[in-house]
Formats: C-alpha cells, structure tokens, sequence
C-alpha cells in the first residue's frame, strides 16, 4: 500500500482520530462530527476531504439505522428531507466556486446563533416547538447546503430535532435514516460532477473501516449511559465547540 507512506505520522493519527470520531457520531454522540471534519479538512483540505468522509459516512449511516431504525419519527424525516434535497443540488451548483474558509465561519456563526435559541428555549422551560414551515424549509435548505458542502449538516440538524424536543433514541433513529439517504443521494454528485471520490481515496477509506466500526462500538456503549436530559445538554455543547473550531482554523 504505497499511499499509507504519502502521510506522516501525525497525519495518520489525525486520519484515524476523524474516523473514529465519525463512528461515534453516527452511534449516537451527535455534535462531535464537526471535530472529524475538521481534522479531516487539515490534512486533506475542505473540500478534498468530502470524498474521503462521504463513504465512511455512509457505512457508517447503515450501521446506525440497523441499530435504531425502529425509533424514527417519519413525520420529521419528511418535513426536513426534500428541503434537504434542494439544499444538496444548490450546494452542487455553486460550492466549486465558494471560498471555503468564509463560508465555514458565516456557517458557523449561523449555528452558534441559533444554539444561543435553543439555550434561551431549555432556560423558559418551554415545551413549545416550532410549527410553522418555515423552521423545517430553512434548516433543510441549510443542512443540504453544508453537507454538500463540507458534511456540515449536523449542527443544523441537531438544532431541529432539539427544538422539536425529541427524546435521545428518537433524535438518532430518525438522524439515522435522514443521513443514511442524504449520504446515498451526494454519492453520485461527488464522484461523477466533483470527483472527489477515487480509486485512491476508497483505498484510505477501506484502511479506515476498522477504527469507524470501533467508534461505534465505544459510541453506542456511552450513549447508552446517558439520560435524556443529560443527552439534549451534551448535544448543544459539542455542536458549540465545533462552531468554535470552526470559526478559529484558518
């Protein structure tokens, strides 16, 4: 495997931290994803990084669903999935011209806003969520958009189904299928109109496999620890360092 020798050292760790941080996330820690992004993007740049995520993602979206395929809110999949759709094709259309770094820091300063929402919602202890089609347009709209982009779209879909208020195993069940087809849906888009996906990048990806499946493991296990409550408050601080990262790497 010659391509292992392209890589330092440090590089490698980094690779396989992302990895199986990406694991964890699918098993249910969300927020953490926006930390492989990250490591991701430092070693193989914003952008070349997507082709090597996408297919981990979505080994990784089916051994989420089989694991909770049976706690999935259906109605929600359906409010937010074709918004998601429309988000997808217009990131397609203009992401290969966009400045990545401005555009992952106006993403982020978006996401911290309205995390600062939600924080205000849980401090009411209000009970109301948001009904009208406008919440599930936009963070469809903007979840598509920055997945597309630079697999983003966790922090706006966490911020949807916390406002919606779901309990921790209906959040990852339904998180499992709407990523599991929106991750299905970009394959095509990356290999064919960006090619980011290549013979050598499945190759790092196939490396990869063993460190995804034991995030997973080690995800599942410590997700199955945590109360509700604890759950909803652990999302919002991860999706808020990730912002943080976000906004600091250059």
């Amino acid at each position: 495997m010659d391509f292992i020798s392209v890589f330092s050292f440090s590089q490698w760790l980094m690779i396989l931290l992302a990895s199986f941080i990406i694991g964890m996330g699918k098993a249910g820690l969300k927020g953490v994803d926006m930390l492989s992004v990250t490591l991701m993007a430092f070693v193989f740049g914003s952008k070349s990084s997507t082709g090597i995520v996408l297919p981990l993602l979505c080994l990784a979206d089916i051994a989420a669903v089989a694991y909770y395929n049976r706690h999935a809110q259906w109605k929600h999949f359906w409010k937010i999935v074709p918004w998601m759709i429309v988000g997808i094709l217009l990131g397609v259309y203009l992401g290969k011209d966009m400045d990545e770094t401005v555009f992952r820091k106006i993403m982020a300063v978006i996401i911290m806003i309205t995390i600062v929402i939600v924080l205000y919602m849980e401090y009411r202890k209000s009970d109301k969520v948001p009904e009208h089609p406008l919440f599930a347009a936009s963070t469809g709209l903007a979840a598509g958009f920055t997945t597309m982009l630079g697999n983003l779209a966790g922090a706006f879909s966490n911020l949807y189904f916390l406002a919606m208020r779901l309990s921790k195993n209906d959040f990852i069940g339904t998180a499992a299928w709407i990523f599991l087809f929106m991750n299905l849906f970009k394959l095509p888009f990356q290999v064919f109109y960006w090619k980011n996906i290549t013979v050598d990048s499945l190759k790092i990806d196939a490396v990869l496999i063993p460190t995804l499946a034991l995030g997973f493991w080690e995800g599942k296990a410590l997700v199955g620890k945590i109360k509700d409550q604890h759950y909803r408050k652990l999302v919002m601080a991860l999706t808020l360092i990730g912002c943080i990262m976000m906004l600091v790497k250059r």
